[in-house]
């Protein structure tokens, strides 16, 4: 049998064909618009999702008997807040997950609310790109269309519902709404009530590897597939590539370099951040998990080496940076480019260079860069060892993952083992994982990633540049102190 993993990304829908063995049999992409109406603002068409599906899965699936794709599942970008009236049509353009604009609903919450409260309902506390802020952002400014609403959804559970029918979510992307009870696995009341929202206007709720139902004879029929195939919940991106790099379970970690960068550790207990830096979330695997999240990783490098130096060709950019210049830079760079959620949960937080000088090359600033986005994931995870969390060794994914420069930074700014596996496929992948488990292909998504996810690299910390980049870390978590009453 087959099944489809949907990675529901911010620039693109990856879709991903995976045997029964796990192999990966055809990847399609397609690629949609990203709309920034005002500064701050992200916002994506709904229905740009669903297009972008519906023209991809028939190109996937054009090779094989498509009545035995069994299942299909998702990855989602997380957050986003979806709309629909009475009939199911879209109200309002999504507002995405790295939009800024509820600086003010996000104060409100924290802190006239309070956090103590936020994290007693939801185990989180409040952070610009959430969706319970958007919410009350569009109580406040679009009274006409929030008194429409029928249903509240996120982004990947658009492309469910439109497959199926069935209004649902998933716990782990549910879990970053900050409307759901994290430790119990519910809607939270208190939270509903103070974002003017009811229960009956939230999808049903089920674990990522749980069946919400078939394909319509309409979704099926659109996507040259059979009724009989099966459609689970699916999960945030985040929860989706931890399950597609195996880390699930108990005290596993991930660190993704996306277009955002997250540090994803796991845990099979219910875990909390009392510092309410780290996100407190569901996991795929229906246990638990701790995140942090940065909002420009990858996509700082991608910025500078694209908008600014002007190329392309970045292993060509890092080929200067040698080993013995790893913890020696002068030069340093904050990734703040759409402001911060973790640790600093500041939506107002901008990059910048430090410590130029006549002598700074373009290399210098390209290494800078490398390694702040690496700095930024050690605030994260130095808020995670304060908690007593041990992390000896991770995962690294995302298209950042592919530079072997940023791997040996990211070891030994982090000071951990970073591993490389087979196949670094993320959210799409792990999305065929959950689909194989919901079909009954493996017994568990714990069972299905140990078999399944293959660890091909490991590349070590070297102590003398541990110790020269502990040095240089002590520097860098003095310049946003610095500088944050200037934004």
């Amino acid at each position: 049998m087959y099944y489809i993993g949907v990675d529901l990304g911010t620039s693109a829908v990856k879709l991903l064909l995976m045997a029964a063995d796990g192999k990966i049999v055809n990847i399609e992409s397609r690629e949609y618009p990203l709309d920034f109406p005002h500064p701050g603002w992200s916002e994506q068409k709904p229905e740009d999702w669903w297009a972008a599906v519906t023209d991809g899965i028939p190109a996937l699936v054009k090779d094989i008997d498509v009545s035995e794709v069994a299942g299909i599942s998702f990855g989602g970008q997380m957050h986003g807040l979806v709309v629909l009236d009475e009939n199911d049509n879209v109200i309002r353009p999504a507002i995405l997950w790295n939009d800024g604009r509820t600086g003010k609903e996000t104060d409100y919450l924290n802190n006239e609310i309070g956090m103590d409260k936020l994290s007693k309902y939801t185990a989180n506390i409040a952070f610009a790109g959430f969706t319970a802020p958007k919410l009350l952002w569009m109580k406040a400014n679009e009274p006409e269309l929030f008194a429409k609403i029928k249903k509240i959804m996120l982004p990947k559970d658009y492309i469910a519902y439109k497959m199926t029918g069935v209004h649902s979510c998933d716990y782990s992307d549910a879990s970053g709404m900050l409307l759901l009870d994290v430790e119990h696995k519910c809607w939270s009341k208190e939270m509903l009530d103070i974002c003017d929202v009811k229960e009956e206007q939230m999808p049903k709720l089920f674990e990522s590897y749980e069946i919400t139902g078939t394909l319509t004879e309409e979704a099926a029929k659109t996507l040259g597939l059979t009724t009989a195939c099966k459609v689970a919940a699916g999960a945030g991106d985040n929860a989706a590539g931890a399950v597609g790099t195996a880390t699930v379970g108990e005290g596993r970690c991930t660190v993704s370099l996306g277009t955002s960068g997250t540090l994803f550790i796991t845990n099979k207990e219910f875990k909390k951040d009392p510092y309410n830096a780290l996100h407190a979330f569901d996991h795929a695997d229906g246990g638990y998990h701790l995140m942090g999240c940065i909002l420009s990783a990858a996509s700082c490098n991608k910025w500078w080496m694209d908008d600014i130096v002007g190329t392309k060709d970045y292993g060509k950019e890092q080929e200067p940076i040698s080993k013995d210049k790893l913890g020696n830079n002068h030069v340093y760079y904050l990734p703040y480019l759409m402001g911060e959620r973790s640790p600093h949960n500041n939506p107002d937080a901008r990059a910048m260079f430090f410590g130029m000088s006549m002598d700074t090359t373009r290399a210098d600033m390209t290494q800078a860069v490398l390694e702040g986005v690496a700095f930024a994931m050690r605030d994260c995870l130095t808020i995670a060892r304060k908690t007593g969390i041990v992390v000896k060794e991770a995962k690294l994914t995302g298209g950042g993952a592919k530079s072997p420069l940023w791997r040996q930074i990211c070891a030994n700014v982090l000071d951990v083992d970073i591993q490389i596996i087979e196949s670094e496929e993320g959210p799409g992948y792990g999305g065929a994982i959950l689909a194989a488990v919901a079909c009954g292909e493996y017994a568990s998504v714990e069972e299905a990633a140990e078999k399944l996810v293959k660890v091909v690299d490991v590349i070590h910390p070297d102590p003398e540049i541990v110790a020269r980049y502990d040095k240089a870390y002590e520097k860098f978590t003095k310049l946003y102190p610095a500088v944050k009453d200037l934004y």
